[in-house]
């Protein structure tokens, strides 16, 4: 199957503050090819960015899955992604960093959102590859949104946060060889799904979307498509699974969840003081193996084999099962 391409995308110019803004590069194809994310510039060299979304005629995905539900959920996702930036980046301050919305520009039945330039802000490190450190510091970013957003109530996000939801996977999960955690697999969503302590999850928190100041003291976060309600060790998990190896996982991850939940303490300590804060840790903390073979029910049905199913993740979702 050949790669998707954004070759059907009209990349026409966008008025913004009065300002004329061309066509300068294009940074990433969306998945399955539904648009692009493009730099656009200014005379005077501003930049901006602009998250460009229309299907393809002919929808391509790299695993097969490119069915009614799949398009369906993925228009969804850019909606959501959409609603994230106009109605709650304002919240986020400067320790859980995100793009500053600009607007919605949606000049024809195509839609486009107009994002900060984070590269232009500083932030223009990118990292494939975890280590401590990095991790660190998005781990610290996680814990300040998970603490913003805490108390508010996000009523046109996604119910239930992250691009595995078993609710929006029947295919993969149907797709799943007969087996005890496919058995158990609603018995695992629901656990992690009535935890009392709910918080706005970034949903999609892997290492990608992460963009580092030049500095590398201090991280920004993008890519807000799945964005939703849920506990928020299930961010946590996802970015360990994006980061790490198995001998990484084994050398690293315990002690990275620990200063996540340290990190959380502090934040929750200083914007919502009345929340019964050991409870709370308590509750995620015991969620730990739920979302990490929550996480594993998706990656057998979708990529049976993939390299994210360690030893380390099966370690976690044999304890629960």
């Amino acid at each position: 199957m050949s790669a998707p391409t954004s070759n059907h995308l009209q990349r026409s110019d966008i008025m913004f503050n009065t300002c004329r803004y061309v066509y300068s590069e294009s940074l990433q194809v969306l998945w399955s090819g539904y648009g692009e994310i493009a730099r656009y510039t200014s005379e005077s060299k501003d930049s901006i960015i602009v998250k460009h979304v229309t299907p393809p005629e002919t929808i391509q995905h790299p695993r097969g899955w490119n069915t009614p539900l799949s398009h369906k959920r993925k228009l969804r996702s850019y909606q959501v992604e959409a609603l994230f930036y106009q109605h709650y980046s304002q919240q986020c301050d400067d320790d859980c960093r995100v793009p500053g919305y600009l607007q919605e520009y949606s000049p024809t039945d195509e839609n486009r959102i107009l994002l900060e330039d984070l590269d232009a802000a500083g932030y223009s490190v990118r990292h494939t590859n975890g280590d401590y450190y990095r991790v660190a510091l998005c781990l610290t970013w996680l814990a300040n949104f998970h603490a913003q957003f805490l108390a508010t109530q996000t009523p046109e996000l996604w119910p239930q946060s992250g691009y595995w939801h078993l609710h929006t996977r029947p295919d993969e999960l149907q797709n799943m060889a007969d087996s005890p955690l496919k058995q158990a697999a609603a018995d695992i969503d629901e656990k992690l799904h009535s935890c009392s302590y709910q918080t706005l999850n970034h949903g999609d928190a892997k290492l990608a979307n992460f963009c580092f100041h030049k500095e590398e003291k201090i991280v920004a976060a993008l890519d807000f498509q799945y964005a939703g309600r849920g506990p928020g060790i299930k961010d946590v998990v996802l970015l360990l699974a994006s980061s790490f190896d198995n001998s990484a996982l084994e050398e690293h991850a315990n002690e990275l969840v620990q200063e996540y939940f340290r990190q959380l303490r502090m934040k929750l300590n200083a914007k919502i003081p009345a929340v019964d804060i050991a409870a709370l840790c308590r509750q995620w903390a015991d969620l730990v193996p739920f979302a990490w073979a929550d996480y594993q029910r998706f990656l057998e049905g979708w990529k049976p084999g993939h390299s994210r199913i360690t030893p380390y993740m099966q370690r976690h979702t044999d304890s629960v099962l």
